[in-house]
């Protein structure tokens, strides 16, 4: 078996900033971790891995940088790296960085190809199911556990107010959400190997994807503003019997022009 596991190195969002005048993230000096779901769907593969056997790929689209974060991926225990990097891909929307992760994917060996539900720096839940599209691959969303029969999985999937199980033929895609697993930390063996193993270095020039659907050609969407959220204010404690209390909440209402 063999599995293919989508990541994203992405700033800790706790310490975001956003430059005010370019209105975009401010990176330099800001922590980059794997994006968290990611690190889930890569539980998920070595776990499968170490009990049906398989051969774990991690693989990201980003700039040189981020091959710690498939550096750690390897610690944990994956078998192999590629990091896809050019300056083609910079800008790249949803659309264009799921052209481009498949276009990579599609010279690989690969029965199941996972991802992380969405990235906490952008929540579009868009990249995983767009690979997907790009491959002709049938894909399962919001996984919560996964069973291999043979050449199917059997898969329940996280719905609002319960879940569904369902079975889906390899090869296929599938995302993780945060209860699938807990991942584990790395391996202090392979902490050390892991900066002896050498990642693959892929360019626009080794995936076949039509250039204009790389970067800022193809990326359909345009960001008009980004701003940073105000924080609120303490608000006010007050307690009287609920009747009181309502009137007093009627009261604000009413001041600030609400009603």
């Amino acid at each position: 078996m063999n599995i293919v596991v989508c990541v994203k190195q992405v700033p800790d969002t706790n310490e975001v900033k956003i430059d005010p005048v370019k209105g975009t993230l401010i990176r330099d000096g800001v922590p980059s971790i794997i994006n968290p779901d990611d690190k889930n769907a890569i539980e998920e593969a070595l776990a499968l891995k170490d009990k049906h056997g398989a051969k774990v790929t991690v693989i990201t689209m980003g700039p040189p940088q981020a091959e710690v974060a498939l550096k750690e991926a390897i610690a944990m225990g994956a078998d192999d790296a590629i990091l896809v990097s050019d300056r083609a891909f910079a800008g790249s929307d949803t659309l264009a960085t799921s052209r481009t992760l498949a276009g990579a994917i599609a010279k690989l060996d690969y029965d199941i190809v996972m991802a992380g539900r969405q990235a906490i720096d952008g929540d579009t839940a868009q990249v995983g199911p767009g690979i997907a599209e790009s491959l002709g691959l049938p894909q399962v969303t919001y996984v919560e556990n996964v069973e291999v029969e043979g050449k199917s999985l059997k898969i329940r999937k996280a719905l609002e107010d319960g879940y569904e199980m369902l079975e889906i033929q390899t090869p296929c895609l599938l995302t993780a959400i945060d209860s699938l697993n807990e991942p584990r930390y790395m391996q202090m063996k392979n902490i050390f190997t892991a900066y002896d193993k050498e990642v693959t270095m892929w360019n626009a020039s080794d995936i076949d994807v039509n250039p204009e659907h790389l970067g800022l050609k193809g990326s359909p969407t345009k960001v008009k503003k980004t701003w940073t959220k105000e924080v609120k204010g303490a608000g006010e404690l007050v307690e009287l019997p609920a009747k009181d209390a309502a009137a007093v909440a009627l009261s604000k209402l009413k001041e600030k022009h609400y009603i």
